[in-house]
């Protein structure tokens, strides 16, 4: 997108603002227009570009690890096939270092969670204007919107609906395997009886219940939290190639640099966020006694 079109404000607030689609007041269903009318949308909109983006890198980890268990060998494996095995006992060792009981589900659950959200994380080493710019160009020579309105994220952990949905997921499985383990009565009794025992029910169950709900939401916020932060530097150090040449080349040293450090942290987060799901999952199936 062209600084000359829109001050820095607005060029900051455009390159934060999901294409959203849903019911508008006034004109039935569509895009919004400003953040204002996405908001107005209510509970039911839904975040296109993150979805679609979300989407489309899960079926490409499906295809690529389908592919290299079809066409894996015992004999010369090739380097797609170590850097897949690499990965696979990566997570094996992952799992079994944190994880105390047995359940099938557990390691390709890992397995997912980390390349899944390392490749959405990984989205965000794209420059920043080059896909938004794209869809600009699609949605005024296609469909004939006016690009100013035409919004795209393409990293789809800086959305914390798709953060917050992740979490919820894995709370799901917590709360399924720790009536199933426990069975119903052991896990309410986890709550209103840890660690005080029966005469301190009310601050256990305040202790206990304030620890659970914060597993999701600590879990969502903190990959939130960070990809948000780490879009908007790469969006802030754009914004120096339309203030001359000196400040332009700059900002490439910036943008090298940060991108650079970024790795570390799409990575960590992925790291993070599946070893906290093992733990929590290691957890729910533990009795206490």
């Amino acid at each position: 997108m062209s600084s000359e079109t829109l001050t820095s404000a607005g060029y900051i607030k455009h390159h934060l603002q999901n294409l959203t689609f849903g019911h508008l007041p006034d004109s039935g269903w569509g895009f919004a227009h400003n953040a204002q009318e996405a908001k107005e949308m209510g509970f039911w909109a839904i975040n296109v570009d993150s979805m679609a983006w979300s989407i489309l890198l899960g079926l490409a980890f499906v295809y690529l690890f389908h592919r290299v268990a079809k066409s894996a060998t015992s004999d010369t494996p090739g380097g797609l096939q170590n850097f897949v095995e690499w990965i696979v006992d990566f997570i094996e060792t992952s799992v079994r270092g944190s994880f105390a009981g047995k359940n099938d589900l557990v390691a390709p659950l890992a397995l997912t969670i980390f390349v899944w959200i390392f490749l959405m994380n990984l989205m965000d080493l794209i420059p920043v204007d080059w896909l938004p710019m794209l869809a600009q160009w699609i949605g005024e020579h296609v469909f004939g919107a006016d690009p100013h309105h035409v919004f795209h994220r393409v990293v789809p952990s800086t959305d914390p609906n798709i953060t917050f949905g992740m979490a919820l997921a894995v709370f799901g499985l917590m709360l399924y395997y720790s009536v199933k383990i426990k069975g119903a009565g052991g896990f309410l009794g986890e709550l209103a009886f840890q660690p005080f025992g029966k005469p301190g029910l009310p601050a256990n169950l305040v202790l206990e219940g304030v620890s659970l709900i914060a597993k999701p939401v600590s879990l969502s916020l903190r990959l939130f939290g960070n990809m948000y932060a780490g879009e908007t530097i790469f969006i802030l150090i754009a914004l120096m190639y339309s203030a001359g040449w000196a400040l332009g080349i700059f900002g490439g040293f910036l943008q090298l640099g940060w991108a650079i450090f970024h790795i570390l942290i799409i990575t960590l987060q992925a790291f993070i966020f599946m070893t906290l799901t093992i733990v929590y999952l290691d957890m729910a199936h533990q009795e206490h006694h």
